[in-house]
């Protein structure tokens, strides 16, 4: 049966810190929007994860949960954790092994601390946590309630390894740059694919100030021959913009024709 708790059980710590991938949900306060769900594999040996209990001196303060996030093309997550009055967040384990079937939700509301910016630097180095290239933010959910349950339905599988392929792409891009090959910056591959999320929600800051100082066009998301037609697509709001501006323009020649018959009728 079911249990929800406003702590994590001490019980859960261990077997929560031993999961190699959990996952990530979060969702956009407009009915438009599209609810997202993203896989995260854990690294043990950057300390990619972690749960900071309520502490004694502090019993007011709520525990909080964190990840280290890794750079990827979408930016789902920090969009809506971003946008006002939203930053709901669940984050789900479940038990894929050969031990007693078990799911674990962590339901709260998140913050994003961006790589490059002074609240990342303290973190990380308060966590002990190795910033790896590609790292592109620190995700820390302060915990509001906690749901404990069966998991009968999830299959048994075999973990076999951790991918490396994420992690070695940024450390060969990295090495890239630092080569002297510009267009091999993170940050302009943030400004490229991380700077909007789906629904035009706004994403990392770091990649619009990127963005607006280089130029660079953030790519288009919505693709097929239905993407215009959708109201969070770019090209839509580009199309928007247009009739927008173009009226504007009727507009302010109106004014400006009126005035100037007004002014030719004094004289």
């Amino acid at each position: 049966m079911g249990k929800f708790h406003t702590t994590l059980p001490p019980s859960l710590l261990p077997w929560i810190l031993s999961q190699p991938v959990f996952f990530v949900t979060t969702a956009p306060l407009s009915p438009q929007g599209h609810i997202n769900v993203s896989p995260k594999g854990t690294f043990p040996n950057i300390n990619s994860f972690g749960y900071i209990p309520t502490h004694e001196s502090e019993p007011t303060k709520p525990a909080q949960f964190w990840y280290l996030d890794l750079s990827g093309s979408g930016s789902e997550t920090i969009a809506h954790l971003y946008e006002p009055e939203n930053g709901r967040i669940t984050v789900m384990f479940c038990e894929f092994g050969k031990a007693a079937p078990r799911i674990v939700r962590l339901f709260g509301r998140g913050k994003v601390l961006e790589n490059g910016t002074k609240e990342f630097q303290e973190w990380t180095k308060k966590e002990g946590v190795e910033v790896v290239p590609g790292a592109r933010s620190v995700v820390v959910v302060e915990v509001e309630l906690v749901g404990d349950s069966c998991g009968f339905a999830v299959p048994v599988m075999e973990f076999r390894e951790r991918r490396e392929v994420l992690n070695d792409h940024w450390r060969k891009k990295v090495e890239r740059f630092e080569k002297g090959l510009s267009k091999e910056s993170v940050e302009r591959y943030w400004a490229y694919k991380n700077a909007w999320s789906l629904d035009g929600l706004p994403g990392m800051e770091v990649a619009r100030k990127m963005g607006e100082k280089e130029g660079i066009v953030p790519i288009e998301k919505m693709v097929g021959p239905m993407a215009r037609n959708l109201p969070y697509s770019r090209r839509n709001w580009c199309s928007s913009l247009s009739i927008w501006a173009v009226m504007l323009q009727v507009l302010l020649t109106a004014i400006v024709v009126l005035a100037g018959e007004r002014l030719m009728g004094f004289r």
